[in-house]
């Protein structure tokens, strides 16, 4: 048996694609514990996710985590989930689907784009192995984090290195790093919260939330903690907000080891013992709505700030299937599309470079 996986069917002649990964962290396929601790099993084994030692963390993983956390997972899950399925799953469809529908708008040349999950499914293996059915010869993975971190943007680049790693006829690779400070992307978030604001009112004080990770990540050299300061200020400036109007902190802290500060948690606390009047709460770094934006930010965050005398408190939705975020994505796409995009492409052309491929094929046949 050989260490490759097969091929998929190819004829001579057959034009060749741009494929496109929309990449996301992924969700479990129901809000139940079996489906849960498959879930948490696959993400949290990642040595992206958790370095702790393995002889150490397997045993505290399979024997406690996955033990308890499953069914209490599940229950928070219950609370977010559609009719339609995981919101993030949902809004990931919508996503894909949309930017497909813009970049054929846009462009003559064939592209395909699919959905790959770093867990769970879609999986990133079923996304590159459905490209590569279509002919793409060439792949971008488009990660949905703006932010860089080796726990989320690089965990999706290792789903799809761990993938091509037993691909014979290895395709053309490119990926994004991060857009962070990308200006459709501050636009879009810029946007989208004028909106909010012109339909509820302005607020006393924004809160950006952004996921954590822990503080050690920043320590050994990963930019998250950086980059998530500079969207929460280039954001600030679109808005025209000064330093006292909005704060930055980090929010889904696991564990008992220092993360990212100030905590999500803790600023809400603050603010609702302060008696601040009126909070909106964003989460820049999610590009759809999920478990930590709708459960821990628009539910749990809520009821802390009340409890602790606050007054009015506000989320902001996540980009979603917004037509401003959907336009940003295709211009960050565009950018990294450079040099494989033909703007002299037609369908005339592409079929007589099939021709003269297969004339090509048969003469070589007949000399095998």
């Amino acid at each position: 048996m050989s260490y490759y996986r097969p091929e998929p069917n190819y004829q001579h002649g057959d034009p060749e694609r741009i494929g496109i990964i929309v990449a996301n962290l992924g969700t479990p396929d129901a809000p139940r514990a079996k489906e849960l601790r498959r879930y948490l099993g696959q993400f949290l084994m990642d040595r992206r996710v958790v370095e702790i030692p393995r002889f150490i963390w397997c045993w505290i993983l399979h024997f406690i985590i996955l033990v308890f956390r499953p069914a209490a997972s599940a229950k928070k899950y219950q609370l977010v989930w559609t009719n339609e399925g995981s919101p993030l799953m949902v809004y990931a469809k919508k996503q894909t689907k949309l930017i497909k529908e813009s970049l054929n708008k846009t462009y003559k040349q064939p592209i395909e784009v699919e959905l790959g999950m770093s867990y769970g499914n879609p999986s990133m293996r079923s996304a590159i192995e459905k490209l590569r059915a279509k002919n793409c010869t060439k792949i971008l993975l488009f990660p949905l984090y703006p932010q860089y971190a080796g726990s989320s943007t690089a965990s999706a680049m290792d789903s799809v290195f761990r993938t091509l790693i037993k691909t014979r006829n290895v395709p053309e690779l490119r990926t994004i790093k991060h857009y962070h400070d990308h200006p459709d992307y501050i636009a879009a978030l810029k946007k989208s919260v004028e909106r909010f604001w012109k339909k509820n009112g302005r607020p006393s004080k924004l809160v950006m939330s952004f996921h954590g990770v822990p503080k050690k990540s920043l320590m050994q050299g990963d930019p998250y903690h950086c980059e998530c300061h500079k969207t929460g200020r280039l954001l600030a400036e679109s808005l025209k907000l000064k330093d006292q109007d909005y704060e930055v902190c980090f929010q889904s802290r696991f564990g008992k080891a220092e993360w990212l500060k100030p905590y999500f948690a803790e600023v809400i606390a603050k603010l609702g013992k302060s008696k601040e009047k009126k909070v909106h709460v964003i989460c820049p770094g999610f590009s759809s709505d999920c478990l930590e934006t709708l459960e821990e930010i628009n539910m749990e965050g809520r009821h802390i700030f009340t409890e602790n005398g606050g007054g009015e408190y506000d989320y902001i939705p996540a980009l979603n299937d917004d037509p401003e975020w959907i336009k940003a994505m295709q211009n960050i796409l565009k950018q990294h599309l450079a040099g494989w995009l033909d703007p002299q492409w037609s369908l005339q052309k592409q079929k007589k470079l099939s021709e003269q491929t297969m004339r090509q094929f048969k003469k070589l046949k007949q000399k095998l």
